[in-house]
């Protein structure tokens, strides 16, 4: 390929990434979206859905049920994911002994998701979804696809509210604390 092609492919690619960027900051506008009746339905599909954990071990999401649970759709290398990271730990150590759970779902390879979640220290269970979990995420209202995805459900496993875009521990309080 001639140099001036990679130069314009390289332009074009960017361009892409950059409107991308813009569609998902547009979507997440630090907004937290009430669940509405599509997503509702979506529920049951994911508290449902069997995941297998880091020792590879089969999971579903409503062995939760009756807790306060956040599930936040991730990958490592996803930087807004990175960041958000330090805030779940934080939240579930501060509200865990209430009866919140979080679950991290990570979209990725799992050689690459138990280093990090060592490193990080990591508090709440992971599961690793690869990217087929991306349609999970779909069912729970994330029609842009992007990450970190974050759906909240109330006791009785109906989810409560979703975030595209990274969450502050400050928004992810105000949504857990009502619910305890």
């Amino acid at each position: 390929m001639s140099r001036s092609r990679q130069v314009l492919l390289l332009i074009a690619v960017g361009l892409i990434a950059l409107s991308a960027g813009y569609l998902v900051s547009r979507h997440s506008a630090d907004s937290i979206s009430p669940a509405g009746d599509g997503v509702r339905e979506g529920s049951a599909a994911l508290l449902a859905a069997s995941l297998p954990d880091m020792a590879g071990k089969a999971q579903r999401l409503e062995q939760w049920k009756g807790k306060i649970l956040v599930v936040n759709f991730w990958a490592t290398w996803c930087e807004p994911c990175r960041e958000e990271i330090p805030a779940l730990i934080r939240t579930q150590r501060q509200f865990g002994n209430q009866g919140v759970q979080i679950v991290g779902i990570a979209i990725d390879e799992p050689d690459k998701v138990k280093p990090y979640a060592a490193q990080m220290g990591i508090n709440y269970p992971i599961l690793v979804g690869e990217l087929e979990a991306l349609e999970l995420t779909r069912a729970a209202g994330n029609q842009v696809g992007g990450l970190p995805y974050t759906v909240v459900f109330n006791r009785a496993g109906q989810i409560i509210t979703t975030r595209l875009g990274g969450i502050t521990e400050g928004k992810l309080e105000a949504i857990v604390r009502p619910l305890l």
